[in-house]
């Protein structure tokens, strides 16, 4: 039989163990108490990060896929109804069709997956992630690139990072510390319909690589007058390398090239 440790690195388990991260967490996906929303838990684990949501939320449904923690779990909330321990994948679950937000400290091998989950949830308002810093940091744009994925869905999701905890946080701790990640569906998004799919189309193309820079890149549908004239309006160098355009500029470009 494999160890507690074992099991732990097999299922990517890094347990929360800081009572201010939890309570951080938990504010932020449910800032209104006189508005509390649905909320699902992403990997309950033991309830730390658990216990703060169920005091903030008006239903919380907590995913938990190592049999051995759901006793304790459901023991530790019998006596708070609105709290539902749900044996099993977080991925496996349907999206709710009602709107509904996303907490947890992610396990760091399905981050992407998780992340992939939240992206493509209709009702999805937001998520409060604990990912790797480094992958926070990525998608925020905070080592002053900027992802394909962030850029790509931009107009509908706004991507920030909202802290950073030490790896001495958790047991047992990981090798790397972890960020606090936002993920917030805009109300109203920036773009829609066929310009989303225009907007869609220009990102792929810029991300591709085809030609050595984005500027050769965009050649390839555009003519060099109007990329040319859409780094300026967008106060771009035509030798900018393409993770470093900041989504507001790339909502610039697709301005004036989709025109």
């Amino acid at each position: 039989m494999a160890r507690p440790t074992q099991r732990a690195r097999t299922l990517s388990q890094n347990f929360l163990a800081d009572r201010a991260t939890a309570e951080h967490v938990a504010r932020l996906a449910a800032p209104d108490r006189r508005h509390p929303p649905l909320v699902l838990e992403v990997g309950a684990g033991k309830g730390a990060l658990t216990e703060p949501l169920a005091r903030r939320s008006r239903e919380l449904r907590a995913y938990e896929i190592d049999p051995r923690l759901l006793p304790a779990l459901r023991a530790r909330f019998a006596g708070t109804p609105h709290v539902h321990v749900v044996a099993g994948d977080f991925l496996a679950a349907r999206p709710p069709r009602t709107p509904f937000s996303v907490a947890g400290n992610v396990p760091f091998s399905r981050t992407a997956d998780i992340v992939d989950w939240c992206l493509t949830a209709p009702g999805l308002t937001d998520a409060t992630l604990l990912t790797q810093l480094e992958y926070a940091r990525k998608r925020t744009g905070d080592y002053g690139r900027w992802s394909l994925l962030t850029v790509r869905t931009w107009p509908r999701h706004e991507w920030r990072l909202v802290g950073r905890v030490s790896r001495y946080g958790f047991r047992p701790a990981p090798r790397v510390d972890a960020g606090v990640l936002r993920i917030e569906r805009r109300r109203t998004p920036l773009l829609a319909g066929a310009a989303h799919r225009s907007w869609r189309d220009l990102v792929e193309l810029g991300f591709s690589g085809v030609g050595g820079s984005l500027h050769a890149s965009l050649r390839r549908a555009h003519p060099r007058r109007r990329v040319d004239a859409a780094f300026r309006v967008a106060c771009l160098d035509p030798g900018v390398l393409v993770g470093e355009v900041a989504p507001t500029r790339w909502l610039r470009l697709h301005e004036e090239l989709a025109a």
